[in-house]
């Protein structure tokens, strides 16, 4: 894990075209939630993703990925232990840079007006595709190659 990348990228100050995302992973498991869109903000499909959400004008990666996580799934202990990688978001002009994390404590539906849903995902049954692929092909591939190299 290379701690420089981490810094940097982190403490990087960032717009709301910035979505930063958190593969969190306890005890061999991944955390997914199943993230229900409607019409007026992006399109109606729901979809498996991991935690995370857009930074503010004028807040750091960091900041933005503690609070979005905190906000969807009430944890307050992550650690973000690495870069994984970076991909482009599914609405145009955004970027999701994408952090590997652990946390020890229980996620907790938050908003329930857009998660149907929180679950611990075992890492085999993740990188085996099916439904948890179809959240974003391209996030799947660069968690996939991640978690498999770990």
């Amino acid at each position: 894990m290379n701690n420089k990348k981490l810094t940097t990228k982190l403490s990087t100050v960032a717009g709301p075209s910035y979505c930063p995302a958190a593969v969190i992973v306890c005890d061999q498991k991944i955390l997914l939630g199943l993230r229900n869109y409607t019409a007026d903000k992006w399109k109606e499909i729901s979809v498996w993703t991991t935690p995370g959400g857009r930074c503010d004008a004028g807040e750091t990666i960091e900041a933005a990925l503690q609070r979005e996580v905190q906000e969807e799934v009430g944890i307050t202990d992550l650690s973000i232990l690495d870069v994984i990688g970076q991909i482009p978001g599914a609405k145009e002009g955004d970027t999701v840079p994408v952090f590997y994390c652990t946390s020890n404590q229980e996620a907790k539906l938050m908003e329930p007006e857009k998660f149907s849903e929180w679950r611990w995902v075992p890492v085999g049954e993740y990188l085996s595709g099916s439904v948890w692929s179809e959240m974003n092909p391209a996030a799947h591939r660069l968690i996939s190659d991640y978690l498999l190299n770990l």
